[in-house]
């Protein structure tokens, strides 16, 4: 069989999960979970996981599988997908890769070295302590006028990617744009398809998501991490949706007002992602909205399929 690998992206609540079952079962795959919260055990509401009868439908790699007290990154993401990757090519089957993390996407997609550049000890304790005596958002704000390309790929609150971008502005580098300075791996070939749906359409099912979430428990699964020994200095407690209820939590402010902050951080990230994504060329979209159906448009997925 050829080697190559199926990557169903886009943003947040638009289907994925859904999409991508029903393209691995009519692929014959399994999926490589592209998603940095739900590999988290624990963290089962709010990384919105699948069901145990979406995971039962077809195997998921990298879903539940690290804790989240441990720190993880792109490059140990790397390693662990493309060996689920083998693993589902040596069982003579099609990795499906489903998710809406545009970095761990770029991991399997491109020859990516994840060593850290070179920099001053000195200048990046200081950005450090910057963000520690400011916060996030003032670091994040240099970064917007040293390297504004770098600071639309980055997201705010990830200290460690803005204090690596401003060590290579401050260096005369730029973070490298992807799409212009990574090549392709030559490991597999891949099949980019990408999901959308009209604006309103995603924004209400995001709503729509966050309010199931907090009914399922998301308040008292956050609460049940704190009482595991977790703060919100743990990477894995900065996921929207952690970090708006251990707010709440901190006392603030209400419950309501954490919903609402969940909410627009939600809409917020997934314009990023659409941001994202859209800079793939070889991606295919499929806006969900213009069809009857979820299912009229993976008819539409699936006879595309077989021409690709």
């Amino acid at each position: 069989m050829e080697r190559k690998i199926y990557a169903v992206c886009g943003p947040t609540a638009v289907g994925k999960t859904k999409f991508a079952i029903a393209i691995a079962q009519f692929l014959g795959g399994e999926i490589v979970s592209c998603d940095s919260m739900q590999l988290y055990q624990y963290m089962d509401i709010g990384s919105a996981k699948p069901s145990a009868a979406e995971r039962a439908a077809v195997r998921h790699y990298l879903v539940d599988e690290i804790d989240p007290s441990e720190p993880f990154s792109a490059a140990k993401y790397q390693k662990l997908a493309k060996e689920a990757i083998e693993q589902i090519f040596a069982a003579g089957m099609y990795p499906v890769i489903a998710g809406g993390t545009g970095l761990y996407l770029n991991a399997l997609l491109y020859d990516m070295d994840f060593s850290a550049p070179p920099g001053d000890p000195a200048f990046r304790e200081a950005l450090y302590q910057e963000a520690e005596e400011l916060g996030a958002q003032a670091l994040y704000a240099r970064l917007e006028k040293a390297d504004p390309q770098a600071a639309e790929r980055i997201h705010p609150h990830n200290i460690k990617k803005v204090v690596r971008a401003l060590e290579a502005a401050a260096g005369g580098e730029r973070v490298g744009d992807f799409s212009r300075d990574l090549k392709p791996t030559k490991e597999y070939g891949a099949v980019l398809i990408g999901l959308t749906r009209e604006r309103e359409e995603l924004y209400q099912r995001i709503n729509e998501r966050v309010d199931l979430l907090m009914e399922q428990g998301l308040l008292e699964e956050v609460r049940g991490l704190l009482e595991r020994g977790l703060t919100e200095s743990d990477i894995s407690m900065k996921g929207i949706g952690y970090k708006e209820i251990i707010g709440y939590l901190h006392g603030e402010y209400p419950l309501d007002e954490a919903v609402r902050l969940v909410k627009r951080n939600t809409r917020h990230y997934a314009k990023r992602q659409l941001t994202w994504f859209r800079r793939y060329k070889d991606m295919k979209w499929f806006n969900i909205s213009d069809y009857d159906s979820d299912e009229r448009c993976l008819e539409e997925i699936f006879l595309w399929l077989k021409k690709n």
